[in-house]
């Protein structure tokens, strides 16, 4: 064997050292029979998926005001899980509305089905190939979750989903759907600007270049599910059941009465929204106070 020199060594070990640290630790594959959930965590220049306990108990009959849209992503899972065709999805509207509640939701109703999730971070849809590649011969059916996403004009990221959801190198392999929450329909901020430029053609306006570019993104998912501010008889429905909720897991009961419902509904002026969100916290700064006493 060669003999080195000392300083020679002590070199060769600084830079073991210094691409040690760039190599992400090694990890154990996920057991995807027990484990249901996980994320990507990057490092360096790549990244691995990270098992997550699930601890989000939320069922598909506690979430209120959004029958329609557990109707449509209901079937559109079911058809995904029995290897029907199915759509991705872009579940869009105002904050606080179900959005993510209800992918939570799915996969404690179809956990035991063989359905998993993976949620990514926008930084890290950069990586989708190799997220693909992780889970593509597995026997589960994964939903790719990006949840409150919103992106600038440009974003790497932006054209690798919008490549993915296109069906191009990057596309996503027959056992993952795409399933995106945000606030924005478009995924991209809107200005006044976007819209000058459109064309009559026969009598009808044509959207802009900008428009059309910005639209673009969001038409490439089969399915539009929107989501919209509580009614307030809707909003005291959500309220009621957050109460029933919390009497039954402490096991004390907790009587619903006028002097509630008025403190719920001033909740929301404070809040300026009526919102499933809106409604579990207040039942939590109610029930607090109410057992205190």
């Amino acid at each position: 064997m060669m003999n080195l020199k000392p300083e020679v060594v002590a070199q060769l070990e600084r830079v073991l050292s210094s691409v040690e640290m760039l190599l992400p630790k090694a990890t154990k594959p996920i057991d995807w029979a027990t484990c249901h959930a996980a994320n990507w965590r990057r490092h360096s220049f790549s990244g691995c998926l990270e098992p997550v306990k699930v601890t989000d108990t939320t069922r598909l009959e506690e979430l209120l005001g959004v029958d329609k849209q557990k109707e449509i992503m209901i079937n559109n899972t079911r058809q995904f899980l029995q290897g029907l065709p199915a759509n991705n999805s872009l579940l869009w509207g105002s904050r606080g509305t179900g959005k993510s509640s209800i992918v939570k939701a799915l996969l404690n109703e179809y956990g035991d089905q063989g359905l998993r999730v993976i949620q990514v971070e926008k930084e890290d849809l950069i990586y989708i190939s190799e997220i693909f590649t992780a889970v593509e011969d597995l026997p589960y059916r994964f939903i790719m979750l990006c949840d409150d996403l919103t992106f600038e004009m440009g974003e790497l990221s932006y054209k690798m989903l919008k490549s993915a959801l296109d069906g191009s190198v990057y596309s996503a392999p027959e056992n993952v759907l795409i399933y995106v929450t945000s606030n924005r329909r478009y995924l991209l901020p809107e200005y006044e600007g976007d819209h000058l430029g459109g064309k009559y053609v026969k009598g009808e306006l044509q959207q802009s270049e900008i428009q059309e570019e910005k639209s673009s993104l969001s038409d490439r998912f089969g399915l539009w599910v929107p989501f919209h501010v509580f009614s307030q008889d809707r909003y005291l429905e959500a309220v009621k059941l957050c109460i029933d909720r919390w009497s039954k897991q402490l096991n004390r009961e907790i009587p619903w009465s006028k002097e509630l419902e008025l403190a719920a509904i001033k909740w929301t002026h404070e809040k300026s929204k009526r919102c499933g969100r809106t409604a579990y916290q207040f039942s939590k700064n109610w029930v607090g106070k109410y057992l205190l006493k």
